[in-house]
């Protein structure tokens, strides 16, 4: 299974996609990374994997109509890639390019959707979210990607206690572990067959 990572800033989840890789732990490669933002360190990871990296953003294609067929043309004409996978990206996927992946771009989330999700919550805003609520559990979720954000099919779940004295960055060290497993586990069952990813053929609109 060929991915395509993209990712705006640390890039963790991104290596921990890439390590199980060359591990053997996942049956997939990374063929490309593609970051919005040029100095985000999830480029120098690739560059030290030796993955091609690419930038689009505002900048490289001011039109976005451009830069949406930019996306799909790497994705497909240059990388022919099966799976795009989201990493902390922070900018919404164009048109074309969700009709072009329509049920095969899947994200992570911080918290267990459909709790702390849409848009403005991600990062530490989801680990504020939840403790501002009082929650005594949260997680993380992998889930389809559609228009709306982070209201797509949920393909699995892991749970997180949230102990009284948490902070924010208590909660996210606690968190990001288990993303990077979830992940690594869930494209894993895709790669296997042993989750079904939805009908491609059958995109809305």
């Amino acid at each position: 299974m060929k991915l395509a990572i993209l990712a705006s800033h640390g890039g963790s989840n991104m290596q921990a996609i890439v390590d199980a890789s060359n591990s053997g732990q996942l049956d997939a490669a990374v063929e490309v990374v593609i970051s919005n933002n040029p100095g985000s360190k999830v480029l120098q990871r690739a560059e030290k994997e030796g993955i091609p990296y690419h930038v689009i953003n505002s900048n490289t294609h001011p039109d976005l109509n451009e830069l949406d067929q930019a996306m799909v043309n790497l994705l497909t004409v240059e990388h022919d890639v099966d799976l795009v996978v989201l990493a902390g990206y922070m900018k919404k996927l164009g048109p074309r390019t969700l009709r072009c992946f329509w049920g095969r771009i899947v994200n992570i989330h911080p918290a267990l959707l459909p709790k702390f999700g849409g848009k403005g919550m991600y990062g530490d805003n989801v680990h504020r979210a939840v403790l501002s609520a009082g929650e005594s559990v949260t997680g993380a979720t992998v889930h389809v990607v559609t228009e709306e954000y982070d209201e797509g099919p949920i393909l699995a779940q892991t749970e997180v206690p949230v102990y009284e004295d948490d902070t924010v960055d208590t909660l996210r060290e606690r968190v990001l572990p288990e993303e990077h497993r979830l992940y690594v586990e869930t494209l894993q069952k895709i790669a296997q067959g042993c989750i079904q990813l939805p009908d491609p053929g059958a995109p809305p609109g």
